[in-house]
């Protein structure tokens, strides 16, 4: 960017979140929680500060050409204006920006998990509960720079990190984005808020970027996949794969003497009626090929949204005694560590 530009971009910065509905927080600081910035940094800002950084959103881009950044391979040029089945374009499009605290109890703390929701998705769950952006892809067109000054906005009102949300289709803008943010002095952990449905090979590029994974793991049958997610037959494959994958670079969720997540791997697992989502085998999965340690959120706030009433098997919440099996064969597995 010129001078004058990256000007503009950094003072634009600090009122970034306020455009989006919703924001809340604290004092505008970027310091971490418990006082003072943290000299632990992320590693993304070693990469930014190497170049590393900037060559690997500049490879990501070219991906756009002939899109395979996420299983569905739709091979579409979205540089020309092509749509895969994410409808996603080759701008990044956002929904909204806040700081959420509706999180995980490691990513909130006292001051919220600086949370962007990206437009579409290319999973498709028909009972989505945010539907109109992921399916209807509500939300706005934004350019790379537009949306480094809305991450280096949340960490101006004090969040506590970068919280992602469906971010995979706009991989390229985001990274790149975030080599800009790298630059304004952005110093808070990156989360990677994933539906699972993701390439081992795609999550290996993010290898030093991302601090935080935080992926579902939706289903263990082909069928029920391919049934409820828009023909994923194949998303038990490549979920166990990118599992393994953000494991392997960031390990078991770690956290700071004030409780907040600094690295490492969260699951999300939704229990889902009439045992559809294969839970103890999900669970049998984490313990025995991730870690015992694993940190697991098993969430039980299923609801039948979208088209989910077209199908009588998930059109109810779940009972308690489903939940209570849920957690049983958690625990049988050997798992330890749950969110709260």
């Amino acid at each position: 960017m010129s001078g004058a530009s990256r000007r503009d971009f950094l003072k634009e910065a600090a009122f970034a979140p306020l455009l989006f509905a919703g924001s809340r927080g604290g004092t505008r600081t970027g310091r971490r929680e418990g006082g003072g910035p943290s000299s632990d940094l992320p590693s993304y800002v070693a990469l930014h500060k190497s170049g590393e950084l900037g060559l690997r959103a500049r490879a990501l881009k070219e991906l756009y050409r002939n899109c395979s950044l996420c299983p569905r391979d739709c091979r579409v040029d979205r540089t020309r204006g092509q749509l895969g089945k994410c409808r996603g374009s080759a701008t990044v499009k956002i929904s909204n920006a806040f700081a959420h605290f509706g999180e995980e109890s490691p990513l909130v703390g006292t001051r919220g998990s600086g949370t962007i929701f990206f437009s579409n998705c290319g999973l498709r769950c028909l009972y989505c509960q945010n539907a109109d952006i992921s399916l209807e892809g509500h939300g706005r067109e934004i350019p790379d720079e537009r949306l480094a000054a809305v991450m280096l906005g949340l960490q101006g009102i004090g969040c506590h990190n970068i919280n992602l949300v469906t971010p995979t289709h706009y991989l390229p803008g985001i990274v790149a984005a975030l080599d800009l943010a790298a630059a304004g002095g952005l110093s808070i952990p990156l989360v990677y808020n994933t539906g699972g449905y993701e390439k081992a090979e795609i999550i290996r590029r993010l290898d030093g970027i991302v601090d935080i994974y935080m992926p579902d793991f939706k289903y263990w049958d082909p069928a029920e996949a391919a049934r409820y997610s828009a023909e994923a037959f194949n998303y038990p494959h490549y979920a166990r794969e990118a599992h393994r994958e953000m494991h392997r670079q960031v390990g078991a969720l770690r956290v700071d003497d004030n409780g907040l997540a600094t690295r490492g791997l969260l699951i999300r697992h939704l229990v889902l009626p009439g045992r559809v989502a294969g839970t103890r085998d999900v669970f049998q999965f984490i313990a025995r090929e991730l870690s015992r340690d694993s940190y697991v959120n098993v969430m039980r706030q299923y609801r039948p949204e979208h088209e989910a009433p077209r199908y009588p098997a998930i059109n109810r919440r779940i009972t308690a005694a489903e939940f209570a099996e849920a957690m049983g064969w958690a625990r049988e597995a050997g798992l330890r560590r749950f969110a709260r």
